[in-house]
Parts: structure tokens; C-alpha cells; sequence
């Protein structure tokens, strides 16, 4: 479980096959590999792993075929956005996020406002329902609060703080992105569902 509260900015430095998928490299020099244990999970670009390997410098995970087949951003060389599970004793500064990625979204505006950006997004159609204003998305594993929803695309802000310590800055009209919606919205329809 994470919070979607990115800490640190790391680099996939390799990706090798093995097995179905990939075993990926990620340096990551400013993430502090102290407290990370081999079996642990960290969330790359919003999608859940478990370290088989690691140093001071970094770490490894292997990703599966069906992963990269529902997931953007895990190519070598890319920049990834890294957060660790969470804790008990971890405060929830975003929301719940499992880093089980439910699609891939494109953008389609991202526009400065000077001050912020605007971010917009088009989303499968699959996941409209569980968007709504004012509710949570994770976008490439970052927290946002959704600002505006229409049709099969949503707006969220982005403040300058955000910008700069996550992948978000280099988004594009076009860049396609992993979106998890918020899991309590999952949760609501399943319930619905059975009462009705």
C-alpha cells in the first residue's frame, strides 16, 4: 500500500529479460536503500514491485509480461517516480494507492497557468465511472485531486512543488500515463452492486 506521495526520482539503468518480463535496474542514489529489505514492495511509476536485489545506489525488480502489457514508463532510461510502502507508523499525506495500475490515460493538455499547470488527461472508458470531481487519482503514482471531469477526460492542478520532485514535469499533449483510481470508489461500486 502506498500514499502516492513521491520521495525520490530514480533512473531505470537496465532492463534485462528473464523469465516473462524484465529484470529492471533502477538507480536511485538520493532514496535511501538503508531501511529497504530484499521482499519489500516500491512503487515505479505507480506500479507495485518487489526488490530482489540492492545496493546503496539502487535496486532491482522483476516486472512481468502482463505488467508491461497494462503499464507505460518502465523502458531503460526512463526516469521513474519511487515511493515505499507504506509504514504503520507513515503518515497518509495523499490517499490509498495499491500500485495495482488499472489503465493507461494520454495527455492531452498541459498548460501553464503561471503559477501552476493545468493537466489534463483522456482516460479508458472502463475507468469514467470511478472519476470524480474532487475525488483522488493517481497519475504515474503521484496523488492529485481531480479538478474537473468530462466525458473520458479529467483536469487535475499541479503546484510547482510537485512539478519538481516528480516524472510530471516532463509530460506532454500525447505522453501516455499509469492511472490508478481511488480504490474506495471500487470499493462503493461493489457494494452498490450487491444491494441492488
Amino acid at each position: 500500500m502506498f500514499t502516492g506521495i513521491v520521495t525520490a526520482i530514480g533512473r531505470i539503468s537496465a532492463a534485462r529479460p528473464g523469465g516473462d518480463g524484465l529484470r529492471l535496474r533502477i538507480d536511485a542514489p538520493g532514496f535511501g536503500m538503508a531501511d529497504v529489505a530484499l521482499g519489500d514492495s516500491i512503487a515505479l511509476q505507480g506500479v507495485c514491485h518487489t526488490v530482489v536485489a540492492k545496493d546503496d545506489g539502487g535496486f532491482e525488480v522483476d516486472t512481468s509480461a502482463a505488467t508491461l502489457a497494462v503499464t507505460t514508463g518502465l523502458a531503460e532510461g526512463r526516469e521513474v517516480n519511487l515511493e515505499k510502502s507504506l509504514t504503520l507508523a507513515d503518515r497518509l499525506g495523499g490517499h490509498l494507492v495499491s500500485g495495482h495500475v488499472d489503465g493507461v490515460g494520454t495527455v492531452s493538455a498541459f498548460e501553464d497557468l503561471g503559477g501552476s499547470w493545468r493537466l489534463e488527461i483522456g482516460m479508458p472508458e472502463d475507468l469514467a465511472r470511478y472519476v470524480a470531481r474532487k475525488g483522488s487519482i493517481a497519475v504515474d503514482g503521484v496523488s492529485l485531486t481531480v479538478n474537473a471531469v468530462s466525458g473520458l477526460r479529467f483536469e487535475v492542478n499541479i503546484i510547482p512543488h510537485t512539478r519538481s520532485v516528480t516524472t510530471l514535469r516532463r509530460l506532454a499533449p500525447g505522453s501516455p500515463v499509469n492511472l490508478e483510481v481511488d480504490m474506495t470508489a471500487r470499493y462503493l461500486e461493489r457494494l452498490v452492486g450487491e444491494r441492488a
